[in-house]
């Protein structure tokens, strides 16, 4: 452990390691204890250390490289943490406990998403936004190294990509969601996140075809090669479904006899067990996906349930020229051709599954063939539809 003077004339021209050295240490003169380590391996580059003492134990720390960190910068750090040690502070201690916080990716990948899956009927969601983007902004950083600023900086830089700010409202949720989850292990004392506004965008809004859009979205479903996606979307419009529930229907579930579909308690959103009368039109999706696999709505390249539909939904709504069509209207939509067709409106609520502790007494008292027919005039509107952009008559 030669002790040289460490300026940049020797870093410049002298970092090479001794002869017959794997590697050498070049100490500095001007302060005990800070060193340059030379690999055999590497002539001309080294890094930066300080070494110190405690309990009779060598605590090693690192300060930066010589390429990318300046010598002036490294000696800085390396009296600062001198400093600490001469207050009896053991800034090594502190640097090791940092580094024994997990990372965004590993806390996420557990203990997050085991504790959420059974927990979160969306818990795929999660998922799909850790993939999409949250990995990228924070999967490599460390909990406690994840500033305030960044996450806001996360949060309206979702603007700038395109996305409503009704979903990076989605996106920060999901931020504070898994940090409130760490507070709660202890893994963290407290979130950075707290207290970040959301854009609080009123996300009420509700977009309803008329008859010539609707007859646009079916002659794009009728041109569209993906037929399990086409027939999915054919569901929705023909049940008021929402998206999750049809994407993880399952045949055990479905009564074609009786023409009713039970979502059970884990699939609906209230939590509830719910019945949906199926009309002409759904029935005749269910014949066409007929298949021995448990889920109705089959991905074939994956051979289970079909996970996400966005970008063929994109390519069907952008095709007939409704691009701010949501998968969610269709929901809506339906539940307007009902009304519109003279239903009343409890019937309606009853078939949607919007639940109260008045609308369930009703419902209870609903004749199910009463619910099929209310069903079917959402049925008839749609088939004129499909008629009109056939060109049949």
């Amino acid at each position: 452990m030669p002790t040289v003077n460490l300026d940049s004339k020797f870093i410049k021209n002298s970092l090479a390691s001794l002869p017959g050295k794997s590697r050498t240490e070049f100490c500095s003169k001007e302060i005990p204890g800070f060193f340059v380590e030379v690999s055999a391996k590497s002539p001309g580059k080294g890094t930066y250390r300080l070494r110190h003492t405690v309990n009779g134990k060598n605590q090693y720390i690192s300060l930066g490289h010589t390429y990318d960190t300046d010598l002036k910068v490294a000696k800085q750090k390396a009296r600062e943490l001198k400093a600490q040690y001469a207050l009896n502070k053991n800034p090594y201690q502190e640097i090791q406990d940092k580094m024994a916080v997990p990372t965004w990716s590993s806390f996420f990948i557990a203990p997050y998403m085991p504790f959420v899956r059974p927990r979160k009927r969306t818990a795929n969601k999660d998922e799909t936004m850790y993939r999409l983007r949250v990995k990228k902004a924070f999967g490599d950083k460390r909990l406690n190294q994840i500033t305030r600023q960044e996450i806001e900086s996360f949060h309206a830089g979702l603007l700038n990509e395109g996305l409503s700010p009704a979903t990076a409202d989605r996106y920060l949720s999901h931020v504070k969601a898994v940090l409130n989850y760490a507070v709660r292990l202890g893994v963290i004392p407290n979130s950075v996140a707290k207290g970040i506004p959301l854009f609080n965008v009123d996300n009420q809004v509700e977009n309803y075809m008329d008859n010539k859009q609707l007859m646009q979205l079916t002659q794009s479903l009728h041109d569209d090669d993906n037929t399990v996606v086409v027939d999915l979307v054919y569901f929705l419009l023909n049940t008021g479904a929402r998206l999750m529930e049809a994407q993880t229907m399952k045949w055990e579930h479905v009564d074609i006899a009786n023409r009713v579909w039970t979502v059970p308690a884990t699939n609906s959103k209230s939590k509830k067990v719910r019945s949906i009368p199926l009309n002409d039109m759904a029935i005749e999706v269910l014949e066409r996906n007929r298949s021995d696999n448990e889920y109705v709505f089959v991905n074939s390249r994956t051979g289970t349930a079909y996970n996400n539909i966005h970008k063929s939904w994109n390519r069907i709504r952008n095709r007939a020229g409704l691009p701010h069509l949501r998968l969610h209207d269709l929901r809506h939509n339906y539940a307007s051709y009902l009304v519109n067709n003279g239903r009343s409106l409890y019937e309606v609520q009853t078939i949607l599954g919007h639940s109260s502790p008045i609308m369930t007494q009703r419902y209870s008292r609903l004749n199910s063939a009463v619910l099929q027919e209310a069903s079917n005039s959402a049925s008839n509107v749609i088939r004129e539809a499909m008629r009109a952009a056939s060109g049949e008559n």
